[in-house]
């Protein structure tokens, strides 16, 4: 099925006018050797400037259950190597549109989380003078707020597609006001998001009170359960958020905890029930044609990994990404002026 992006657009800009750079050609270096950033992609020191950077947030002090999610960003490098050039269901090469590259890992202080969102949020913005957009590899989902703070600095409030298990939108845990189940409701109190074109996909599992599904919708909050993916379809579950979301600047926000525990072990507060890795690829996929501006792919905790299905997964989320970028960046160059 054709989607509209020319057969030849292969080939975009990287700094300068360069054509841009890639990953070593895996037929000959194979891909278990060469570089240890997200696909070998070269880094963002390297090239100077991106249009797409990978930021590590090697941050989990937020968690509330098992911690590790500061080691998600090197397993979900390291899972990235089985990655190849061509997106075959977006119809597209994901870093030969335009230039992405690995900006390293962003400093977080692991004992202190008001230091650590500043640290963040301040390499944010730094990593976003160098490159157009973002994907952070987290990570516990605490860093989702000082994400979208930077991101919100430069395209306004911004719709949240937010794919979980959980509504993270609690005030506080053990009166902490940041946590890994807190960043969207201080998301919603600082006015960086669009609230009313932003939605959860993929809740569901026990609750403290029915109270918290109140409060979420108070906060104004669509939802797309895990219940209603399976009843309906993803196809289903992809038009609502787009109806929800418009013509708004969008982020996507993904903890990995969204897949069901049979995808992804390997994460701090594993829900049973969840989506399975295709149905995320495909709602994914039905995003393509949003106004993307950002995005995290969080809560990878590899000590509880087996077979690095959950690194994979997240690999995998990545590169879904990736081609919805590069498919932007295509539409957005071929589109008459």
């Amino acid at each position: 099925m054709s989607r509209g992006v020319p057969a030849d657009d292969t080939a975009g800009a990287g700094a300068g006018g360069r054509p841009p750079i890639g990953p070593p050609d895996a037929r000959v270096v194979a891909r278990f050797a060469g570089p240890g950033t997200f696909a070998r992609l070269p880094t963002l020191d390297a090239v100077g400037r991106a249009e797409v950077a990978i930021a590590g947030v090697p941050f989990d002090a937020g968690v509330s259950y098992r911690p590790g999610a500061r080691f998600g960003p090197q397993a979900v490098r390291a899972g990235s190597k089985l990655l190849r050039p061509y997106h075959p269901a977006l119809e597209v090469q994901p870093w030969d549109v335009h230039q992405v590259a690995d900006a390293g890992d962003l400093a977080a202080n692991p004992f202190s989380i008001p230091d650590a969102i500043a640290s963040i949020e301040t390499g944010a913005d730094d990593v976003l003078a160098r490159a157009s957009t973002m994907v952070a590899i987290g990570g516990d989902h605490t860093i989702a707020l000082p994400l979208l703070r930077a991101v919100a600095r430069r395209h306004g409030p911004v719709a949240l597609v937010h794919f979980d298990a959980h509504l993270d939108t609690w005030d506080t845990y053990f009166d902490a006001p940041y946590t890994h189940g807190t960043p969207f409701r201080r998301a919603v109190e600082e006015g960086v998001l669009a609230i009313d074109a932003s939605a959860h996909v993929g809740i569901r599992g026990p609750l403290y009170t029915r109270g918290d599904l109140d409060d979420d919708a108070g906060l104004g909050f669509a939802t797309v359960s895990t219940l209603d993916v399976a009843r309906d379809g993803t196809d289903a579950a992809v038009a609502r958020v787009r109806s929800r979301v418009g013509e708004r600047p969008v982020y996507v926000s993904i903890d990995i905890d969204v897949l069901d525990p049979a995808h992804a072990p390997g994460t701090g507060t594993p829900e049973p029930g969840g989506l399975s890795t295709r149905e995320l690829q495909l709602i994914l996929r039905g995003l393509d044609g949003l106004r993307l501006v950002g995005a995290d792919v969080v809560e990878v905790s590899p000590a509880y990994d087996h077979a690095e299905l959950t690194a994979l997964a997240a690999a995998s989320a990545v590169y879904e990404l990736l081609g919805l970028f590069a498919r932007q960046a295509s539409l957005h160059r071929h589109r008459p002026r």
